[in-house]
């Protein structure tokens, strides 16, 4: 992580103090601040909305426009509310996260752990991703047991950056940077460290990973395999984060179980099996997928097109 400077601390200085002055504030405030956030992202800076239109269309071309339109100002409705919420992270009780995000199955994790196996958890941009680490509150084991974690990005922007890992160590999870996770999971390792790491795995690849192409809404796709290759490598368990939105402000997840013998597996068959898993949710209830990223502005051919189930 690149270290602030001195500048951008004092340049970012009052925004931080609005997000923590935000942050106090009851969620049926935070709410309302999230409906004006809606007007402003949809009818005013009408955000990357070009991106939004263009993939529902070519996901969705059996459902009517009106339909689309309608998945359409739902999903910034929930964006804005999924931004608010993750800023709400600065100050929300540990009491108020577990009746907020509820997980089930954590005893597929805890197994995992009770055996001596690190785990790979794939993820998605669905529901509200940044609360996925409270999941570190429903294990019966903490972290000096386990190390939970997850893999990011490193932004640009170091204030932006240090900002969001400060959010997302919120319930004793590390950030692995993409281009260390490997080594540093290898370290543990080899101390002897169970780990619990949270990949999440539906952005477009780099342009040198695109052996795995599938058919995925309506679209070519080459998914990421990275965390396959990964979880193959380390014999880790594959687990996956079932997310569904069970009303505004409420989550519930359910660890799904992808692969315990990942060596044993076919190739690519863990990537597949989360990318059906992710297309189902997705059509099960569109707008709390992220379709703000440009999924497919790297399109491929069907040459790698993989069928198998």
């Amino acid at each position: 992580m690149a270290k602030v400077k001195l500048k951008d601390k004092i340049l970012y200085a009052p925004l931080a103090l609005l997000f923590h002055c935000i942050a106090l504030l009851p969620f049926w405030v935070l709410y309302r601040i999230s409906d004006l956030l809606f007007l402003l992202m949809f009818y005013v800076v009408r955000y990357r909305k070009k991106v939004v239109i263009q993939n529902l269309n070519e996901c969705f071309p059996e459902k009517s426009e009106s339909e689309r339109k309608q998945i359409m100002k739902d999903f910034y409705k929930h964006l804005a509310d999924t931004f608010i919420e993750t800023i709400k992270l600065l100050h929300v009780s540990d009491d108020e996260m577990r009746r907020r995000i509820v997980f089930h199955n954590v005893d597929e994790v805890d197994k995992s752990i009770e055996q001596g196996r690190s785990v790979a958890m794939y993820a998605s941009h669905y529901c509200n991703w940044e609360w996925l680490s409270a999941i570190t509150m429903w294990s019966k084991y903490d972290t000096s047991v386990m190390q939970f974690g997850q893999v990011y990005h490193p932004l640009e922007n170091a204030w932006w950056d240090e900002f969001l890992l400060n959010l997302r160590s919120r319930f004793k999870s590390y950030s692995y940077p993409m281009s260390r996770v490997l080594r540093e999971l290898l370290a543990a390792k080899s101390k002897g460290k169970i780990t619990i790491t949270g990949f999440i795995s539906d952005q477009h690849p780099h342009a040198n990973d695109i052996d795995d192409v599938i058919t995925f809404l309506n679209h070519y796709t080459a998914f990421i395999t990275g965390p396959e290759i990964m979880a193959k490598k380390m014999d880790m368990d594959v687990l996956y984060f079932d997310v569904r939105k069970v009303r505004r402000g409420y989550y519930d997840c359910t660890i799904r179980v992808i692969s315990r013998t990942p060596k044993e597996e076919p190739q690519f068959k863990i990537t597949n099996t989360y990318a059906q898993m992710l297309e189902n949710v997705i059509k099960e209830s569109p707008a709390e997928w992220l379709w703000t990223h440009k999924r497919w502005k790297r399109p491929v051919t069907p040459k790698n097109l993989n069928t198998d189930e």
